[in-house]
């Protein structure tokens, strides 16, 4: 199939009605608006369920009530929104029914503004809400990955009865760019086995998050580490970039990523051996990967739209082999690659003080560039 040129959140929400999604409930929110209105007109079109709830709060429980009849369900909001979904997802997680989740990130904490961040990094990739349960989470860097990103996200919510995250920041969601779009899947005749269709000939199924003796839900806790532990071993995802000869490695997700990327390639030019690590899956996290790069690079680099949430993630697993340098912008600011490519210098002409705490240096730096109007 020929690329169209299509904005982000209408690429995502096209890609999820051909990924065979049969109910959209949600509330509109900046910067994720479109991928509401874009369902809104073409969901009925299909004779399929559209509603735009009273508040997020409805939104996420009409997306349980639909998951648990075997439908291909979903929602899409951002950062406050999808904090006042938490209590609704973990409903969710303990059923265990598939569901998909948008959040097209905006800058935060609180209100906050609707430029684009990777703030909610700690909410999305930790659970978020209460209990033990672990969502999958999948970001993607352009167009065309949320294209293929939501459909991965609802073949791996039915194959493993998960939620799954699909998580990009503001500037993904409003961004236009060329992206091939899948064929229409045909939607399913039959329910799964599990659903909760009436119960016509056979026993009925009954579906529940509530488990008041505790021996009970600890037999169900056991059973969701169980398939984390299978999802950890089969669904790490990630992309790299001249990371063959590298010498030190940049590591970033999403639009962070995306934008070092260009600064890599920059740097290559003058001669410096850097490699990108972008992970795209950010739970389950390539931590063997990490571990591996950082027996064989020199120093690391992590840049994000946040505080350094990943940052966190990231340094136990390098165990101390190599310094771990950060650089971060916050409150929905898009780091220019000339920002990354200036980091990427300092670290290769070693002016990174080795047993450092990284983030402490970082925001030391980051106040004298936001004093100098970059």
């Amino acid at each position: 199939m020929a690329k169209e040129l299509l904005k982000g959140n209408e690429a995502f929400a096209e890609a999820a009605i051909r990924a065979g999604c049969e109910g959209f409930y949600g509330y509109p929110i900046t910067p994720s608006t479109e991928f509401l209105e874009y369902m809104a007109k073409r969901m009925p079109q299909l004779g399929r369920a559209f509603v735009q709830a009273e508040s997020e709060v409805a939104a996420v429980n009409m997306v349980y009530g639909a998951a648990c009849t075997g439908k291909r369900t979903m929602t899409a909001s951002s950062s406050p929104g999808i904090s006042l979904m938490m209590e609704g997802i973990s409903y969710i997680a303990g059923t265990e029914v598939p569901a998909v989740i948008v959040n097209v990130i905006r800058g935060g904490p609180g209100l906050g503004n609707i430029a684009p961040s990777q703030g909610d990094y700690y909410q999305m990739v930790k659970g978020g809400g209460h209990g033990d349960y672990f969502p999958i989470v999948l970001a993607p860097a352009s167009v065309q990955e949320t294209v293929d990103c939501i459909i991965l996200a609802f073949d791996l919510a039915d194959k493993y009865r998960s939620i799954v995250h699909v998580i990009v920041d503001g500037n993904l969601g409003q961004m236009m760019e060329p992206a091939e779009l899948p064929p229409m899947r045909e939607l399913p005749k039959e329910p799964p086995e599990w659903a909760v269709t009436g119960a016509k000939g056979r026993e009925p199924n009954f579906l529940s998050s509530i488990y008041i003796d505790p021996a009970d839900e600890e037999v169900t806790n056991i059973r969701l580490v169980k398939r984390w532990m299978e999802i950890e071993k089969n669904e790490v995802r990630y992309n790299e970039l001249m990371m063959e000869d590298a010498e030190f490695a940049v590591i970033g997700f999403g639009t962070a990523g995306r934008v070092a990327s260009s600064a890599v390639r920059a740097a290559r030019e003058e001669g410096i051996k850097v490699g990108l690590f972008r992970p795209i899956s950010l739970a389950p996290f390539p931590k063997k990967e990490v571990e591996e790069i950082s027996k064989r690079v020199q120093r690391i680099l992590v840049v994000e739209m946040n505080s350094g949430m990943m940052l966190d993630d990231i340094v136990p697993l390098v165990e101390g082999r190599v310094p771990v340098e950060f650089y971060g912008r916050m409150g929905g600011m898009t780091p220019f690659p000339d920002e990354i490519l200036d980091e990427i210098r300092r670290v290769s002409e070693n002016k990174a003080p080795v047993n450092g705490n990284a983030r402490a240096e970082w925001i030391a730096r980051l106040e004298k560039i936001v004093e100098e109007g970059k």
